[in-house]
């Protein structure tokens, strides 16, 4: 299979190489882009990560895109789907996420890449649902769920199973777009 790889006027969305290593560890190190995540992760767990997401592509021809700006090539963050990794009430699912240096924010890239990739999501992958989640007080990233027309589902609100009890970042919300509710949107 062909890897995927999307274009909006300002931003290219490819498959990842070698030399996005180090600045995808500065990303995962920054304390500012991480401030909803339980930690910084080091080089060796952001060198895991990218392993992992490029496994992901391999294993199911889509994944969390490297996300450049077409006129200065060179990560700026991250952006895609992955199969949700934990049981909850909502899964199995796939979710996009997003993570962008802070250098970058506050221009609607992450809207740019969002809106295209959701376009792939439901034309060319053939996903029915794609949901995301986050915590409460991440209302940079609750903002954008909403501008792509994601609908909050407090039913499926959870605790995130891979942090313990009592951690301020174990409540999570969910938030959900169906193929059917992105076609009504986009022709809105």
């Amino acid at each position: 299979m062909e890897p995927i790889e999307l274009h909006t006027p300002r931003l290219r969305l490819r498959s990842w190489l070698d030399s996005d290593l180090p600045a995808f560890a500065a990303l995962n190190g920054d304390a500012e882009v991480m401030r909803h995540f339980p930690a910084c992760m080091s080089v060796a767990e952001s060198d895991a990560l990218a392993g992992h997401i490029r496994q992901h592509f391999a294993e199911h021809g889509f994944g969390p895109w490297v996300l450049e700006r077409r006129d200065q090539p060179g990560l700026i963050g991250v952006l895609g789907f992955q199969h949700v990794g934990f049981e909850a009430s909502f899964t199995p699912a796939v979710e996009i996420a997003w993570r962008l240096h802070p250098a970058f924010w506050r221009q609607g890239y992450a809207l740019e890449a969002a809106e295209m990739a959701l376009y792939c999501a439901f034309t060319q992958l053939g996903l029915d649902e794609v949901v995301a989640f986050t915590t409460p007080a991440n209302l940079p990233s609750l903002g954008l769920m909403q501008r792509l027309s994601m609908q909050h589902d407090k039913a499926g609100d959870f605790e995130h199973p891979r942090l313990p009890q009592g951690h301020p970042l174990r409540p999570h919300v969910l938030y959900r777009l169906s193929w059917q509710a992105w076609l009504e949107a986009t022709v809105e």
